[in-house]
């Protein structure tokens, strides 16, 4: 669900379904409320091309961090000069190094993997009822302007015999946001990464961001919010279970 919080805009949609999906719908329902557990699909490692998306020949000639490093500041020249500035002035000479390394913090979430963020604090637990971690600030970029976007983050699940140590759902977060991103994608991403990290009975994620994009430039609409959330097993099938969530993380 995707919602922009803005004065006087609304807006929804509807998706048509055959009797067969519908049935297929409700034996999904019907296992989901016997509380069993989730299964992530395949997700997609900061290895993958469809993450990564560098062309090969990008690949093959930034082999180390110092060399990208150096390639992206030689290009962050490019634009100060070609904004109209003088780069050899004193106070912008060494601003292509400082962004450019400001730029792989901003993205060094392609650098992490999950199963060695986990790095094995998963623990075996009897708690089947929900656990909630709110308001985890996140920043990231919008890979439409390369300006940020930054909220809160709501995590909460179900476990299914398994806990995740507190501060791994954080660093998921983390993860998933240093990259350039779009809101509705880094909210799935940090459910299925739930998913697979616990296979819990239920995972709910909700969002709350500001885009630059929308405040610096274009509409410059400043008090706009985005809210997105992504609801998965007993969450997006159980009513009272989704409404337990959604006010707790308002309290």
């Amino acid at each position: 669900m995707v919602t922009v919080e803005q004065p006087h805009q609304n807006g929804s949609g509807a998706n048509g379904s055959t009797k067969e999906e519908k049935d297929e719908s409700k034996a999904v329902v019907l296992a989901s409320t016997q509380t069993s557990p989730l299964r992530a699909p395949a997700l997609l490692t900061p290895s993958s091309p469809e993450i990564l998306n560098f062309p090969k020949s990008l690949q093959r000639k930034l082999v180390t961090n110092e060399d990208r490093l150096a390639d992206t500041a030689k290009m962050y020249r490019q634009i100060i000069e070609n904004v109209g500035e003088d780069p050899t002035r004193q106070g912008v000479l060494k601003t292509p190094e400082r962004a450019a390394k400001a730029m792989m913090f901003f993205t060094k979430g392609y650098e992490d993997n999950l199963s060695e963020l986990l790095n094995g604090a998963v623990f075996d637990e009897d708690h089947d009822e929900m656990v909630i971690v709110k308001d985890i600030e996140m920043f990231s970029l919008c890979e439409h302007h390369l300006v940020p976007f930054l909220g809160k983050v709501h995590i909460g699940y179900l476990p299914n015999k398994k806990v995740l140590g507190l501060s791994k759902l954080a660093r998921i977060v983390e993860m998933f946001s240093r990259r350039l991103q779009v809101q509705e994608r880094l909210t799935k991403q940090i459910a299925t990464a739930m998913v697979q990290a616990v296979q819990p009975t239920g995972v709910a994620v909700v969002i709350e961001a500001s885009h630059m994009c929308m405040i610096m430039r274009g509409v410059q609409k400043i008090n706009a919010t985005t809210t997105t959330s992504c609801m998965l097993g007993v969450f997006r099938d159980d009513p009272k279970t989704r409404e337990e969530f959604l006010n707790l993380i308002k309290k």
